[in-house]
């Protein structure tokens, strides 16, 4: 009971942080567009948990309100509702699983290729007692076969000081690029590290600002199952204001998972924590994320 408390203070504060590294006032849609941005995020989570013939026009009609307000709206709806589509809604969206026999010879399969410009998003896990889950390792475990069979490819490790009776603030990060180099023999040079993140929302800004620093233009996020899709959302979300900021953003290629069983129910959920979690990096106003808390 105290993890899942946990897990759900975290969720409530990744809920109320402002999501934007890219110039705040940038990242806030207009006011008189929140509302259909509202529109849109309950209509793509009701498209995937109670599909009907319809949604393809709701969702459409959707973007098309959006657009009749704001051109550069509409660019950021755009590329959440495509990419929902893509991994939401797309039943053929193929997910590539580590598989300790076989490591990652499901990912070796895909599109995605080895380049020194490609890095593999390892996203971090709440520590039990300052130590790394079993979940945690096995995400870990994945993300080095991932290094073996793109031997020019980096790593980032994403995650900060989480989790009951952790007195010395042990970092995920800093265990995960530990656990990389001890017990899985990567090269430390390849690992990038983000030791402040608190939320997949934050996984995702700190980890724009490492892939931009470093010159890195796509990449492939290594995480559970579960969490992959929810993950995406997330990360193509912040890639579209970085892109609108900046004119640039890297890429999401391609996906590799863990399977494991959810550790609490709330997990399973993941396109209900997708969508509210939209909602804070949009900056819609508070009573409106409250009304897409509720309707469905």
């Amino acid at each position: 009971m105290k993890m899942k408390k946990v897990f759900l203070l975290l969720l409530v504060a990744a809920l109320a942080l402002s999501a934007t590294a890219f110039a705040a006032d940038k990242s806030k849609v207009v006011e008189a567009n929140a509302e259909n941005f509202a529109t849109l995020l309950i209509d793509l989570a009701k498209a995937y948990e109670t599909p009907t013939s319809d949604d393809g026009a709701a969702i459409d009609a959707d973007l098309a309100a959006i657009r009749a307000v704001d051109e550069a709206d509409a660019f950021i709806a755009d590329s959440i509702a495509a990419h929902w589509r893509a991994v939401y809604l797309d039943g053929s969206y193929p997910m590539y699983l580590y598989q300790e026999d076989t490591g990652a010879q499901s990912l070796l399969q895909s599109s995605l290729r080895d380049s020194a410009t490609h890095a593999f998003v390892v996203l971090g896990y709440e520590l039990k007692n300052g130590e790394m889950t079993d979940e945690l390792k096995r995400r870990c475990d994945a993300a080095a076969a991932a290094a073996r069979a793109f031997p020019s490819a980096y790593l980032v490790c994403s995650g900060g000081a989480t989790g009951e009776n952790n007195p010395e603030l042990h970092t995920e990060a800093g265990m995960m690029k530990a656990y990389l180099t001890e017990q899985c023999g990567i090269d430390a040079g390849r690992i990038f590290i983000d030791e402040r993140a608190r939320t997949t929302v934050d996984n995702a800004v700190n980890t724009f600002n490492i892939l931009r620093e470093h010159g890195i233009g796509t990449f492939t996020i290594v995480t559970s199952a579960y969490h992959q899709r929810w993950g995406q959302a997330i990360y193509n979300a912040i890639g579209a204001f970085c892109l609108r900021t900046y004119g640039d953003a890297p890429q999401i290629v391609e996906n590799f998972s863990v399977e494991v069983e959810p550790a609490h129910d709330i997990y399973r959920q993941d396109d209900r924590i997708a969508v509210r979690q939209l909602a804070n990096i949009l900056g819609l106003p508070k009573e409106i994320s409250e009304r897409i808390k509720t309707a469905f």
